[in-house]
C-alpha cells in the first residue's frame, strides 16, 4: 500500500541525524541540538493531524509564528527555522519527498547585535588581575592570552592537545566544528604564558588519559567550558572591567583588534574557523604563510613597540 511506503518520523529522523553525523560531520551537541528543533516542529504538526514529511510551506510558516507566539527569543526562533531548513533540504535530496517546502520560509529580522569587546589594556589588566601566589595562576593566565591571542572558541580551547603544539614554529592546530582542522599563529607572549604554566602543570598528578590536554583542573583532568566561563568572569570582576565577558568576548576581542590593525577579512575568517556555507572555497586556498605574516603584523601581541 502507498501509505505503508512513507516514512514515518522516526525513519527519516534517524536517516538525518546519520546524515548529520557521517556527511556533515557534525558534534554530537550540534546533532541534539538539531533533533531537538524537529522534535518541536514534529509536536507542533501533530496536534493538527499532519505527517512532518508532508507538511506544506504554510504550516511550516503557522509553525514559525507559533514560536514567535509562546515567546521563543528571534535568535532561537531563526536557529530553529535554520534545522527545519536544513531537516527539509535533506528529505528532497535523499528522495524522500519531490519538492522542498521549507525554501520560501523566511527567519525574523533580529538586526544587528555588535558583541563586546575588550582593548588590548583591558585584556592586560585581566592577566595583571591574576593571582600568581596560587598554582591556578599561571594556567589561568595562559589561557586568557591563547584566547585573545590565537581566537580560540572555548570548545576548541579545552579540547587543545600537547600534540596540537608546535611552538617551535609558534603554531597552534585547532579542531574547530566539525572536526575541521586549522593553523593557527600564536605570539610570543602566549608562548610564554603556556611555558610558565607548564612548568606548574609538570608537578602535577595527572590522571590516567588525561596526559595529553593542555589545561588541566587541580585534580589533573581537563577543563570544561563551564569551568572556564566561570574563570574568565572573575577574572574580568577583579579586573574591575564592567562588560559582560565571557570566554567567546576574547574571541571577538582576537577579530575586532586584527580587523582595526587592517587585516583582511577573509584572513581573519580563516583564522577564526567560520564555516560560511557561500564564502568558504575561498578561504581553503589561502596559505598558511599568509595568514602567519597577517597574525604577526596585525595583532597588537605582535606589534613590537620601539
Amino acid at each position: 500500500m502507498e501509505t505503508s511506503k512513507k516514512k514515518t518520523i522516526n525513519n527519516t529522523m534517524a536517516a538525518y541525524l546519520r546524515y548529520l553525523k557521517l556527511e556533515r560531520n557534525y558534534s554530537p551537541h550540534t546533532i541534539e541540538a538539531y533533533n531537538r528543533d524537529i522534535m518541536k516542529l514534529n509536536s507542533f504538526l501533530v496536534q493538527k493531524s499532519i505527517r512532518i514529511e508532508e507538511a506544506c510551506l504554510d504550516n511550516l510558516r503557522d509553525f514559525a509564528v507559533s514560536l514567535h507566539d509562546i515567546g521563543i527569543g528571534m535568535v532561537s526562533q531563526c536557529r530553529i527555522l535554520s534545522g527545519v531548513r536544513s531537516y527539509y533540504r535533506f528529505l528532497m535530496l535523499d528522495g524522500y519527498r519531490d519538492d522542498d517546502p521549507s525554501e520560501l520560509l523566511e527567519s525574523p529580522q533580529t538586526g544587528k547585535h555588535l558583541p563586546e569587546v575588550l582593548t588590548t589594556a583591558e585584556v592586560d589588566a585581566m592577566e595583571d588581575a591574576i593571582d600568581l601566589s596560587k598554582w591556578e595562576g599561571h594556567r589561568n593566565r595562559a589561557i586568557i592570552e591563547v584566547l585573545f591571542s590565537c581566537g580560540l572558541r572555548v570548545s576548541e580551547l579545552v579540547g587543545l592537545r600537547l600534540a596540537d603544539l608546535y611552538l617551535d614554529e609558534q603554531y597552534v592546530r585547532v579542531k574547530g566544528k566539525g572536526m575541521k582542522e586549522r593553523l593557527v599563529p600564536i605570539s610570543e607572549k602566549a608562548i610564554n604564558e603556556l611555558m610558565l604554566w607548564f612548568a606548574c602543570r609538570s608537578e602535577m598528578n595527572i590522571k590516567a588519559g588525561e596526559e595529553d590536554y593542555v589545561f588541566l583542573n587541580r585534580r589533573g583532568a581537563h577543563l570544561t567550558r563551564t569551568m572556564i566561563l566561570i574563570m574568565v568572569k572573575a577574572v574580568a570582576a577583579e579586573a574591575g572591567i564592567n562588560k559582560t565577558i565571557s570566554p567567546h568576548t576574547l574571541r571577538h576581542s582576537f577579530a575586532t583588534a586584527l580587523l582595526e590593525g587592517g587585516a583582511d577579512l577573509r584572513v581573519i575568517q580563516e583564522l577564526l574557523g567560520h564555516e560560511c556555507i557561500d564564502t568558504t572555497e575561498i578561504y581553503t586556498h589561502l596559505d598558511t604563510q599568509f595568514l602567519r605574516s597577517t597574525i604577526l603584523n596585525h595583532h597588537p601581541r605582535n606589534i613590537r613597540k620601539e
